[in-house]
């Protein structure tokens, strides 16, 4: 079973897809090893954000996905 990689923004525009499966499971060191860079770059910034199953974490270094999960990766907001 694999995790589901959801790119959403600008990371979509860098990753070249919206989505990507990973090999369950899947943390914080794991899911950088699986990312190169401008995109890699983007992720690991502080603003970008992460959710799995649709709920924030406070902290990217809690990230623990397992199979069947959703984890997206939210570039920092930007407004007008």
């Amino acid at each position: 079973m694999s995790v589901t990689l959801v790119f959403l923004g600008k990371l979509a525009d860098l990753a070249g897809e919206d989505q990507r499966q990973l090999a369950a499971p899947l943390d914080w060191p794991g899911l950088l090893d699986e990312l190169h860079g401008p995109l890699r770059d983007a992720v690991a910034q502080d603003r970008t954000r992460i959710a799995v199953n649709g709920v924030l974490l406070a902290d990217k270094a809690e990230l623990k996905a397992v199979a069947g999960d959703e984890v997206a990766l939210l570039p920092p907001v930007s407004g007008g």
